[in-house]
């Protein structure tokens, strides 16, 4: 029986130990969210502080892209839209990797995005480079930084508490799609203020077979450009063709999936 005994108080303690480290460990990983909220949060005043936007009117400089949908393309509507122009001069001297700023109807994402050169650093370091696994939003490496490819893609964190692109599963919400106020984006960069607009949003098993950026001839792009299309959780009526250049928002969504949102560029003006 003492033996018995002994055997069962040990393993009494373990199971106490393990459960306190359990504890333990879970309040180390709260205290570390909200820590780097807090930093996110402090990092996003700053950067509003010093940074100017600006809505556009259209002038000399802008240019419409690819104006050959038919009449009842929402394109048309769209095109009349507002830019906008930020001032990046205070941006790049907190962080010389800032490329572009970039803001998404009906959802939280208004930001300054960066790239460098890999898809890893801005996973765990925010605008300023401090370490933070919360992250930035960035530019895929094998982007230009000043000029557009054909497919143009702009990752960052799905974060819970709606910051980076935590509301970006807004996009695949009924109350986000059927409202047609919420189908643009619109990104700032050093060099020009350019308008996109939305032709689909969905909720995936993580793959990167939307993330090609360069294409051997006008039939694969079309093909690409086709599959994204059909993908998509709502129809939202938008023309495609080969002369298209398309913005790609992706984030995770959980473990498994990621949520993807696809534009057209439609509008630009030369800064």
């Amino acid at each position: 029986m003492n033996k018995k005994k002994k055997i069962l108080k040990s393993i009494l303690i373990i199971i106490v130990l393990l459960a306190l480290l359990l504890l333990i460990y879970s309040g180390y990983q709260i205290f570390l969210w909200h820590h780097n909220n807090q930093m996110i949060e402090n990092q996003l005043s700053e950067i509003k502080e010093v940074t100017p936007i600006t809505e556009e009117e259209d002038s000399e400089k802008t240019q419409l892209v690819n104006p050959t949908p038919p009449k009842e393309d929402p394109y048309w509507d769209y095109i009349k839209l507002k830019l906008i122009n930020v001032d990046f001069s205070k941006l790049a001297k907190i962080n010389s990797d800032v490329v572009g700023w970039v803001q998404v109807n009906g959802t939280n994402i208004n930001y300054p995005f960066v790239q460098t050169n890999n898809n890893k650093y801005y996973l765990s370091h925010q605008f300023d480079k401090k370490y933070n696994l919360a992250g930035w939003v960035f530019m895929d490496y094998r982007n230009q930084k000043n000029d557009y490819d054909k497919n143009t893609i702009l990752y960052a964190h799905g974060r819970l508490d709606q910051t980076m692109f935590g509301s970006l599963r807004k996009v695949v919400k009924k109350n986000w799609y059927q409202n047609k106020d919420n189908y643009i984006v619109r990104i700032s960069n050093q060099k020009e203020n350019t308008l996109w607009q939305v032709f689909s949003t969905y909720q995936i098993k993580t793959t990167n077979d939307y993330l090609q950026i360069s294409f051997s001839n006008d039939s694969s792009y079309l093909k690409f450009l086709n599959k994204l299309k059909k993908r998509s959780i709502y129809d939202y009526g938008v023309n495609l063709t080969a002369d298209d250049k398309i913005i790609t928002l992706s984030t995770c969504h959980n473990d498994t999936d990621k949520i993807v949102l696809h534009a057209k560029l439609i509008k630009r003006q030369l800064r």
